[in-house]
């Protein structure tokens, strides 16, 4: 027998409860709305929701939504479905693809979205889960916004309901900042990692940053691999270039999320972190370590492959005068170099005496 929890729960505007669905849906279902209505009071920047939809049916409602969600689509709850289905421009998928160790991007537009429904609820109910982002146009239509969707899926055999768990974040300002970037082209298309020109940007505003007190050092960082020329002499430049991606993979992994790593041109990469000359070393030592304990293969052939690091802390040139992008990269330029003589596979941060 269906139940109803409705007097245990405020604000009901959904379906399941009053609908003679079962024990087992309602009592969940409950538990999740009292769940989340309590952390819509704490205002945190999430939207909480529950989607729901019967079986193979296209119609889909909301069981609960943030309040947040009603502002920005400027609705009634029993509407938001459909204002939602009104407003949505594309929905963006990214997936990592090993094989090129890149991100690859899927942008289904509304009309693809609504017009293969089944499809759809079948990719999310074996997935069990929703990770993509929505673009949507504000009721102004003068703007649009982006919404980050994050979900889990329950399926309840019985009812054949489907409910999904999820909050929305907003990500407008940095699906904007990524469409500036590729619009000028400031991603290495090779690598997918941030070209010259960023680096430059970056120590600018650190610089900045620096001289207003606002950081009290930061370290800059190129290194590049040793013997690269004999690695496309032996084995092709397609090795080569195959290498370089994996060094990116390798890098951006061991890296911090405050920690920057971009491709200075060639086989020279650069990376950037706040804090002062033992914070350099330490992110630079993990570096060449992760690389030189990393198995390069190419054509099921093993290549070794090891880096040559030069650092500077900006710290180091306060005391010669104003510190400038050109002074950075010279030094660090300078101390790869002697990395380079000494041996290689090394990190330099000084001159030596």
């Amino acid at each position: 027998m269906g139940v109803s929890m409705t007097d245990n729960v405020a604000e009901y505007y959904g379906k399941i409860l009053n609908g003679g669905f079962s024990t087992e849906l309602c009592r969940r279902l409950t538990e999740w709305r009292t769940a989340l209505l309590a952390l819509d009071k704490m205002c945190l920047p999430i939207i909480p929701y529950i989607a729901a939809w019967r079986g193979e049916g296209e119609i889909i409602w909301y069981e609960h939504v943030g309040k947040r969600f009603l502002t920005i689509l400027n609705c009634q709850p029993s509407e938001v479905a459909e204002v939602f289905r009104h407003r949505l421009v594309d929905r963006r998928l990214y997936r990592y693809v090993e094989q090129e160790a890149s991100v690859e991007e899927e942008i289904v537009t509304k009309d693809e979205l609504w017009g293969d429904q089944c499809a759809l609820r079948a990719m999310v109910q074996n997935e069990g889960a929703v990770e993509c982002i929505y673009q949507l146009a504000l009721p102004t239509g003068k703007k649009t916004i982006w919404l980050k969707d994050q979900a889990t899926i329950e399926i309840f055999s019985r009812d054949e309901i489907c409910l999904s768990i999820g909050c929305l974040t907003e990500v407008t300002k940095e699906m904007e900042q990524k469409g500036l970037l590729e619009k000028f082209g400031y991603f290495d298309e090779l690598t997918k990692l941030p070209k010259r020109s960023i680096m430059q940007r970056i120590i600018e505003m650190n610089i900045g940053n620096l001289y207003r007190d606002y950081i009290k050092d930061f370290i800059f960082v190129l290194l590049d691999i040793d013997h690269f020329k004999e690695v496309n002499d032996t084995y092709g430049h397609q090795a080569g270039d195959q290498l370089l991606q994996s060094l990116a993979e390798v890098m951006c992994a061991t890296k911090r999320h405050e920690d920057e790593i971009g491709r200075y041109g060639g086989d020279e990469f650069y990376a950037f972190s706040i804090g002062g000359l033992q914070n350099g070393l330490h992110f630079a030592e993990r570096l060449r370590l992760a690389v030189e304990a990393t198995d390069f293969v190419y054509n099921r052939q093993p290549i070794p492959v090891t880096i040559s690091i030069g650092l500077v802390a900006a710290s180091q040139l306060v005391e010669a005068g104003k510190i400038t992008v050109e002074d950075l990269v010279r030094v660090a330029d300078r101390r790869l170099y002697i990395a380079k003589q000494g041996g290689r596979n090394r990190v330099v941060c000084e001159d030596p005496q």
